[in-house]
């Protein structure tokens, strides 16, 4: 009970200071936020040392703790992740500032002017697992938009954590910014994550970045509003149409560059007309070492129904023929999880009906699902994937960390 009493009391103190810098920061202009985000670009660039050892430290505990390799490549930072963490931080502070800005304007035939426009949400609670990217991403983004933000990163990235976070101090001090805007969970007690889902009043919203029962708690336990992130069940389908040497690069990629993030492939569909190809693609997968669970073509193994719908996170990946394009998007919609699916065709009609009739958050033509990012939509970075239906839907940027409000203008109008 006194773990969870201090979690409650650490929670409930965070947020109220959270609250206060919000208020600050709805009135900040936009060159003091990009200010504060190019100071903590050069903090951390300057502490990449001080960065790459902390996250030495972490990994030696994964090690310990016989983390699987996806988990590990998440964790790990080099001095190239450090430089494009600093670069999101500079891309970041370069984008148009979202507050104020106006969605629409109109008037009425009573004199009413009317405008509709971006505000700050308040405050933001980010809880992920692994990756200490986030940390930055999550910081600046929120700063971006007005809002304060409260990170609770996962145990086994602490020490980086807390390394990117310093950075992130030091540009909200050389901006004169409260440094009660990027506030950092300093404890692995789970306990705090309890208290942040329960935190009425305190946080507007949870946005959760991670796996399977890190979202599915936050989803079932939350008492604030929740912009899910539940998993990256991507989809390649290869259409009859497909330019066969595009359809064997861009599947190779989206299963291949990066395994362990939530735009990584984990099903291949392949037209029946277009077996042979498929079938080639197979080989290459294989060739590449990833093992290919497989109905219809000649893979690593048969695929079992366990195998669709499973987000692998590894060289693994699901595959099968199917009838036609219909039957694709049948299969996509029973075993996939809304995140990113692409078709690679060079049949407009066929792209047309593929993007019409499928609702997830990402729909590619012709494209390798690991562009579902927001630095790669031009966002400069994000928080996550929003796969449910309302308010933020795909990266989460800036914008999408912002709701709206109306300002109204009359000369003395009453309402008869």
């Amino acid at each position: 009970m006194k773990d969870i009493d201090d979690a409650t009391a650490l929670i409930a103190a965070m947020t109220e200071a959270a609250r206060a810098a919000a208020q600050a920061l709805a009135q900040t202009p936009a060159a003091a936020k990009a200010a504060a985000l190019e100071a903590a670009a050069d903090a951390l660039c300057d502490s990449a040392g001080t960065v790459l050892a902390a996250n030495t430290q972490d990994m030696a505990e994964a090690a310990d703790k016989r983390l699987s390799p996806a988990m590990r490549d998440r964790l790990a930072l080099d001095a190239a992740r450090i430089a494009g963490i600093a670069a999101g931080l500079r891309a970041v502070a370069a984008q148009p500032d979202p507050v104020g800005a106006v969605i629409a304007e109109w008037q009425q035939p009573n004199g009413l002017r009317i405008k509709r426009v971006r505000t700050p949400i308040g405050v933001i609670g980010v809880i992920y697992e692994s990756r200490p990217n986030v940390t930055a991403d999550a910081g600046a983004l929120c700063l971006k938009a007005g809002n304060a933000v409260i990170l609770r990163g996962g145990s086994e990235s602490l020490h980086s954590s807390q390394a990117i976070h310093a950075a992130l101090l030091a540009g909200l001090r050389a901006a004169n910014l409260p440094e009660a805007a990027i506030q950092l969970v300093p404890t692995r007690d789970r306990a705090a994550v309890g208290a942040m889902l329960a935190a009425q009043g305190g946080i507007d919203v949870i946005v959760p970045r991670g796996g399977k029962g890190l979202v599915g708690r936050v989803q079932a336990d939350a008492r604030v509003p929740v912009f899910a992130h539940l998993e990256g069940i991507c989809h390649v389908y290869v259409d009859a149409a497909a330019d066969a040497e595009m359809a064997r690069r861009v599947v190779l990629n989206a299963k291949t560059r990066r395994t362990g993030i939530c735009g990584a492939a984990e099903c291949l569909l392949v037209h029946r007309a277009a077996a042979g190809l498929g079938q080639t693609i197979v080989d290459d997968l294989m060739a590449a070492g990833v093992e290919v669970y497989a109905e219809g073509l000649a893979g690593t193994r048969p695929a079992t129904q366990a195998d669709w719908g499973t987000e692998f996170l590894d060289m693994k990946i699901a595959a099968r023929l199917v009838d036609d394009i219909d039957d694709a998007m049948d299969h996509i919609r029973r075993h996939g999880s809304g995140h990113t699916d692409a078709i690679v065709t060079a049949d407009d009609a066929a792209a047309e009906r593929f993007f019409a009739g499928l609702d997830s958050a990402i729909l590619m033509r012709n494209a390798s699902t690991q562009f579902a990012d927001g630095g790669e939509f031009g966002m400069g970075a994000e928080i996550g994937i929003a796969t449910g239906k309302l308010h933020a839907r795909g990266p989460v940027g800036a914008e999408q960390l912002t709701s709206f409000k109306y300002l109204v203008e009359g000369d003395g109008a009453v309402r008869g």
